[in-house]
């Protein structure tokens, strides 16, 4: 008889591994690199906040926190991530039913309350906005890391 493995859990901060955080006395948003594949949606909706050429690139002075966190929120990755300091509206949980979203030529946009584990069931993330590889190019499976414009992946629809 062999012992079955347990699945373990991880802590957020164990599970996202590195991650740089940006703050001022009203919000603090986290950048994690690695679940991030430069979509652009961030910068294109907040450009003053999220410039990729600044150092740092992210401002949170440059923004009402409201704009901050709803532009955060549209991150497709989960790449970004904010906590209110100032009384604000927190990001929470997802209510909404899980979807997911083939991009063409691109990762699966995936939204929902997300928990994604190993063979072992073991927690790999657990998120409400995840992009999965679907080239398998990624040097990050499952999640995509933006291998699929290295490779010219491309899908039939």
């Amino acid at each position: 008889m062999t012992a079955q493995r347990q699945p373990r859990e991880r802590s957020p901060q164990a599970e996202r591994g590195p991650r740089r955080v940006y703050r001022n006395d009203a919000i603090e948003v986290t950048w994690e690199p690695r679940f991030c594949i430069h979509a652009r949606k961030c910068v294109r909706d907040l450009g003053q906040v999220f410039n990729p050429s600044a150092r740092p690139w992210i401002d949170v002075d440059a923004a009402d926190p409201d704009a901050i966190a709803q532009t955060v929120l549209e991150c497709p990755t989960g790449a970004l991530h904010f906590r209110r300091l100032d009384g604000g509206a927190q990001e929470e949980a997802a209510d909404e039913e899980t979807s997911v979203q083939p991009v063409s030529n691109g990762p699966l946009f995936l939204r929902g309350r997300l928990r994604i584990v190993d063979r072992e069931g073991n927690l790999i993330r657990e998120d409400t906005r995840l992009a999965l590889c679907r080239c398998g190019a990624s040097g990050n499976k499952p999640f995509c890391d933006g291998s699929h414009r290295r490779i010219g992946f491309t899908t039939a629809d």
